[in-house]
């Protein structure tokens, strides 16, 4: 929450193996690597990098009116694809879709498919469903996942979250059951959360 924790950036410094997904929702971040690659991502913006066989980059943070907020997630590589070839998939705001399968709901999905659409993130092995949700206070969503997921719900916005029948408070983090079916009921009060859905490795 403090720029003065992340202002001064990640020069460079080595990845290999697995994939690192940045999403980001305030504030911008300036890449470049060994490989020639650059971009800058903004706010709504995605990026899912595939690391493999290795790569040098750096991520350097650029505040928007003081802000800067976002997630970044890790992905391993299964141990057969630890070797790709290094890959990234840069997501602007406007390539993300922006579903209301529901009252009070909306849905920005970033990679997988739900409610009849696909996200722009493709060709990713394990399979991921990841959305970013709103809800409006007391409005109710169901979303369908593969039953052979792991899954998790962060509520990092607004009030809590009712995910099935557990109530999850304002910044927690839950990880889901087996199922195929969750619902999602906001209390009496606005929330936004990310639930984020992958097959699993089965791999140290």
């Amino acid at each position: 929450e403090r720029g003065t924790d992340y202002i001064a950036g990640f020069p460079e410094h080595p990845h290999r193996g697995f994939e690192t997904v940045t999403y980001m929702l305030a504030g911008r971040m300036r890449h470049r690597d060994n490989h020639g690659n650059s971009g800058l991502l903004v706010a709504g913006g995605a990026q899912w990098m595939t690391a493999g066989a290795g790569l040098i980059h750096s991520e350097m943070p650029e505040q928007s009116d003081g802000e800067m907020r976002g997630f970044q997630l890790w992905v391993n590589l299964p141990a057969t694809h630890k070797m790709i070839a290094p890959r990234y998939q840069d997501i602007v705001p406007e390539q993300i879709p922006v579903l209301t399968p529901a009252a009070g709901a909306s849905v920005r999905l970033i990679a997988g498919e739900a409610f009849g659409a696909r996200g722009p993130v493709q060709g990713i092995l394990t399979q991921p469903l990841f959305v970013d949700i709103a809800l409006a206070a007391s409005a109710t969503l169901t979303l369908t996942l593969p039953a052979t997921h792991t899954a998790f719900v962060h509520a990092f916005e607004g009030a809590d979250v009712r995910v099935g029948d557990t109530w999850l408070a304002a910044q927690e983090l839950g990880v889901l059951g087996a199922g195929e079916q969750i619902e999602l009921r906001a209390a009496d009060a606005p929330t936004r959360l990310i639930l984020v859905a992958a097959a699993p490795l089965h791999e140290p």
